[in-house]
């Protein structure tokens, strides 16, 4: 089974996105804030592929390759300089992803749920970033599909 069948949640984010991140500390303090464009694309059977262009107001820019792997059972991973983990489907609507950025070692873990709206037009991201067991922060994230 390819990866279109076996995550077809995933097939429906295929696209292009923009929205906004923000990040916030434990009391909701606003640590951050960019904007975001993200590329989400399926490559034959078996590769998932993502690219994020973040921008500052500052004119700062960052882009990064996220390519991942099916692995077979409803899951996708990834293993990229920056960072290591994996993702699969809850239900009809929500994916969720835990990893870690190498760069920090093993006691910062992220978890994320992405929810796709009904209609696949608009989608929510939430981030908590827990380090030695309590949460440090959070990312908030809201899109929009424009491609």
């Amino acid at each position: 089974m390819g990866l279109r069948e076996d995550m077809p949640l995933l097939a429906r984010h295929e696209g292009k996105w923009e929205g906004e991140y923000v990040h916030v500390d434990p009391g909701g303090a606003v640590l951050d804030r960019h904007r975001a464009e993200m590329t989400c694309a399926i490559a034959g059977d078996d590769v998932y592929h993502q690219t994020n262009r973040y921008t500052w107001d500052d004119g700062r820019v960052e882009v990064h390759e996220f390519p991942g792997r099916h692995l077979g059972g409803g899951r996708c991973g990834f293993d990229t300089d920056r960072l290591k983990g994996e993702f699969w489907e809850l239900d009809e609507s929500t994916i969720y992803l835990r990893w870690q950025y190498k760069a920090e070692g093993e006691d910062l873990r992220l978890f994320e749920l992405i929810v796709l709206s009904e209609t696949g037009d608009t989608r929510s991201r939430v981030w908590q970033w827990i380090r030695d067991g309590v949460c440090v922060r959070r990312t908030l994230i809201n899109e929009r599909r424009v491609g």
